[in-house]
């Protein structure tokens, strides 16, 4: 049997190869995460990057791509925007969809599916993510797609203050925030990289005149502005339209005013910064949850847990919810939710 000494050559000859091993593993399985997923555009999308807009984000890991379908017909532009939090996994896929099968008749069509690339790099610390998900299609071959965090990367932007001033109002928050896409809008130019993120994607709102901007999300099941609409506004009426829609079709969604005094965030900063009518979705998401068990991607793709299926029973949360909360089921009110806002708009 082989065994060691204390504080001898061989014994510390085996630690430092064991520890050079588990590094070398940890290592890839970490890097494997800056690997970008694979998507598939629809025909009549082109690519391009949002550096092209705002080069001051050229060469950084936050430079994302922007795919745009134009039809060729005149009428209006919309964006539809996920990955602003990439542990937020339905508004990512979402997009993809879109980008994948959209076909327009009428004015352009954006789609940026991984809005913080930064933040699809790494999980949050300590909250033991899954790092993929997987799908099993039709033929039987399998698609994986990144599951992130709420924050860019610390690898890339570091370290946070502890207290983070939003700038264009001075509100001062948590300063993890500072790395939060959605708490930079509208911007910063010569700011951290979350900051000129945030007004990189201003620019693209402003050159090419975007009538109606989506900014997709998730939230807890015990969050009281889940499986919401929050509009500001300037888009407030056809939010309100969209909603009595969606409810005479089933679908059952709350419509939430964006606060004036919460700032930093796009359904209040872009309708402030431009003519564009933003929205926000968000969906029931437990793997997001405070409530939950074990974070795995079983979680992720169905939203079963008992802790919530108890939590619902006694009331205390506002999604329905009865044994899960599917990633096809959030996938469609997001879908669903987008395509009813299309077919309103031409009413206003």
């Amino acid at each position: 049997m082989l065994s060691f000494n204390k504080g001898t050559r061989t014994s510390a000859a085996f630690l430092l190869a064991f520890a050079l091993v588990l590094a070398a593993f940890t290592g890839k399985n970490f890097l494997e995460m800056r690997r970008p997923d694979r998507v598939v555009p629809a025909p009549g999308f082109t690519s391009h990057m949002l550096s092209e807009w705002f080069p001051n984000i050229s060469g950084t890991p936050v430079d994302t791509p922007v795919f745009i379908q134009d039809s060729g017909v005149p009428g209006g532009s919309v964006l539809i925007m996920g990955g602003t939090h990439p542990n937020e996994p339905a508004a990512t896929m979402t997009a993809v969809i879109f980008l994948e099968r959209a076909t327009v008749s009428r004015g352009k069509l954006f789609v940026i599916p991984f809005a913080n690339m930064s933040a699809f790099g790494h999980n949050s610390p300590q909250e033991a993510s899954p790092q993929r998900m997987h799908f099993t299609l039709p033929d039987g071959s399998v698609r994986s797609f990144r599951y992130g965090s709420r924050a860019t990367n610390p690898v890339h932007q570091w370290p946070n203050p502890d207290i983070y001033i939003h700038e264009a109002s001075g509100q001062q928050l948590s300063g993890s925030e500072m790395a939060n896409l959605n708490r930079a809008h509208p911007g910063v130019e010569d700011g951290p990289l979350t900051q000129r993120l945030a007004k990189g994607l201003l620019e693209l709102l402003l050159r090419e005149e975007i009538d109606l901007a989506f900014d997709l999300h998730e939230a807890s099941p015990e969050y009281p502005v889940v499986n919401a609409i929050v509009a500001h506004e300037n888009s407030m009426m056809l939010a309100a339209m969209v909603t009595m829609e969606l409810e005479a079709q089933g679908v059952l969604i709350r419509l939430e005013p964006s606060p004036k005094n919460l700032r930093g965030l796009t359904h209040r900063e872009w309708g402030d910064a431009t003519s564009t009518m933003p929205i926000l979705m968000e969906t029931g998401n437990p793997s997001q949850g405070r409530l939950r068990g074990r974070t795995d991607e079983h979680l992720v793709m169905t939203g079963e847990d008992k802790f919530y299926a108890k939590a619902a029973q006694l009331g205390r949360l506002f999604i329905p919810y009865v044994n899960d909360q599917p990633m096809d089921l959030r996938v469609a009110r997001h879908t669903e939710s987008i395509l009813t806002f299309l077919e309103t708009l031409e009413f206003l």
